[in-house]
């Protein structure tokens, strides 16, 4: 049988219809608004890729929020190995995860399963909005599954912590911000009390990896855009974002690219403003 590592961190439709009513295949169905929270569930409940078990961003892909913390803290390993086998995965299980289209929610999902030592994961290449394009089978209501015990191997050399950036510097980390351009400039904020961005911090958006239709763009489009951020992609690097959601996005593009894997800044933008005396950078 062929496992999900062998497609590598991006599965295409076709090939997760094939496997669909497999039981060493899970789907984690990971939309989500920041603008109306409940709604990825409804959207859930309303119409699923068949099989694919809930995960909500606040309650299971998070930890609670606090006032040192950014808007998405990495939740409590026990608390991620209960929801997680709760969701019927353990170390035989291969993952699908899929949001909305893009990919930047589900790939939290994505990052967090590796970070807990679990890499037999891919992410959905256009998410529900391309499955249902092609016309594929959905189901509606809600999906149990057999929960399994789920064990983490934490590997916390993924993470970066604020402490590092204070210590470091975001231009000796290679720190690149995720979040839209005009975000990183400081020219808007939706989301968060201050805007701009971390100084020394470059800019990448990860919408830049997707083509206009959401899909993913080639592996060669993908290395020029890291290799004209960050330089040489075999060396050190680190990605943010607002809270840690979006930046997971480019490690995806970091193992399609073959370049060497980020670390993750968990608190993100949301974290670094809680204190009022870590600098702030505008513009470019």
């Amino acid at each position: 049988m062929e496992a999900i590592a062998d497609f590598g961190p991006l599965i295409v439709a076709s090939d997760l219809e094939r496997r669909l009513g497999e039981g060493s295949l899970r789907v984690l169905d990971c939309r989500f608004d920041l603008m109306a929270p409940d709604a990825g569930r409804e959207a859930w409940l309303a119409g699923h890729i068949p099989g694919a078990v809930f995960v909500d961003l606040d309650r299971d892909l998070a930890g609670p929020v606090t006032p040192d913390t950014g808007r998405h803290p990495l939740p409590a390993v026990a608390n991620a190995e209960r929801m997680f086998g709760s969701a019927g995965i353990d170390a035989n299980i291969d993952v699908v995860v899929y949001d909305g289209g893009s990919g930047g929610i589900a790939a939290r999902a994505w990052w967090l399963l590796r970070w807990l030592g679990h890499e037999r994961v891919a992410l959905l290449d256009q998410g529900y909005a391309g499955w249902i394009a092609g016309g594929r089978s959905v189901e509606s209501g809600e999906q149990r599954v057999e929960a399994r015990s789920f064990k983490a191997s934490v590997r916390d050399e993924l993470v970066l912590t604020t402490t590092e950036i204070v210590d470091g510097g975001a231009e000796t980390l290679k720190l690149v911000d995720a979040r839209d351009a005009a975000r990183y400039r400081g020219e808007v904020e939706p989301i968060d009390p201050v805007a701009g961005h971390v100084p020394g911090a470059r800019s990448l958006p990860f919408t830049d990896n997707l083509e206009d239709g959401g899909a993913w763009k080639s592996v060669d489009a993908i290395r020029e855009n890291i290799r004209s951020v960050v330089g040489d992609a075999d060396e050190e690097w680190s990605v943010m974002c607002g809270s840690g959601v979006t930046a997971c996005h480019l490690v995806v593009a970091a193992l399609l690219a073959g370049a060497r894997e980020p670390r993750v800044y968990a608190g993100s933008w949301s974290e670094w403003i809680r204190d009022p005396d870590r600098p702030i950078a505008e513009g470019t």
